[in-house]
């Protein structure tokens, strides 16, 4: 989709990058494969944490469960971020990529005034359809594990370009609400932004803020739903989505009482 809104570097650079900041280095290429893949290689070559890459268009991008994830050139944002979390247990990563869709979410809200919500684990939703998706990896590299987290926004796709009928776009969402469509620039840094409030708020409680939980719980659509989680072809379960616990997992009611998830595929169910 032939598109003047350009990402400009420089001005992600200038409004980012600080010496005592989350940001140490935003780098952008016209294409390519996955930014994810990209960027936990850099990981394992010894990129600094607080790397950002950032792609016009991504071929081969990669969403969760395997799922191929890609946009027409120019039609959205597809961008990966690198965090070594400072003395913080592996296992409290699981928060990752939900301070990652809390921030595209609190992002979208201040660029285009346009009510993103969270659907559990890792969507962001505007009116009950998907307009950008979370993949967090972790990767062992020489100098420690670290954590790669990859964000796609759909910011200009059309109806017709939308991968499935649940999908959406932030010029969608906006033409629809009356807004004001934000450059993809525009998006990017105040994402950014959020997710260096969001990760220093949650590092500096070693993975452990109670008020980021809140922040999130409050945000998702998903809690007080009756809902489907999808472990598997075979494994299915449905109950209402009470809470998200001290560990980012997803509780859910049931008939035979509550357990919690750590992944698989929510499907919002209707009353």
């Amino acid at each position: 989709m032939p598109t003047d809104d350009e990402i400009d570097l420089a001005e992600l650079r200038n409004e980012l990058i600080r010496p005592d900041g989350l940001w140490q280095k935003v780098d952008l290429v016209p294409e390519t494969g996955s930014t994810n893949a990209d960027l936990a290689a850099r990981a394992r070559q010894g990129e600094v944490s607080g790397t950002a890459l950032i792609t016009d268009y991504q071929s081969a991008g990669r969403g969760r469960q395997g799922r191929n994830w890609t946009a027409p050139p120019g039609s959205g944002i597809a961008m990966s971020v690198l965090v070594r979390p400072n003395g913080i247990d592996r296992s409290r990563w699981t928060w990752l990529p939900l301070l990652a869709g809390l921030a595209v979410s609190d992002g979208v809200r201040r660029a285009g005034d346009l009510p993103a919500v969270l659907k559990w684990p890792n969507d962001v939703l505007i009116e009950d359809r998907k307009v950008s998706g979370i993949l967090a990896e972790g990767v062992d590299t020489p100098q420690g594990p670290a954590c790669v987290v990859g964000i796609g926004i759909n910011v200009r796709l059309r109806e017709e370009e939308l991968p499935v009928p649940t999908a959406s776009s932030l010029a969608i969402a906006a033409r629809e609400l009356g807004r004001q469509l934000p450059s993809r620039t525009a998006v990017i840094a105040t994402v950014l932004a959020a997710f260096e409030l969001l990760y220093g708020r949650w590092e500096a409680q070693a993975g452990n803020d109670s008020s980021l939980a809140a922040a999130y719980a409050e945000r998702c659509e998903t809690l007080g739903r009756q809902v489907r989680v999808v472990l598997s072809e075979q494994r299915r379960v449905e109950g209402v989505a009470d809470r998200v616990d001290e560990d980012g997992r997803l509780v859910v009611r049931t008939s035979s009482g509550s357990a919690a998830y750590g992944a698989g595929d929510v499907i919002h169910l209707r009353p």
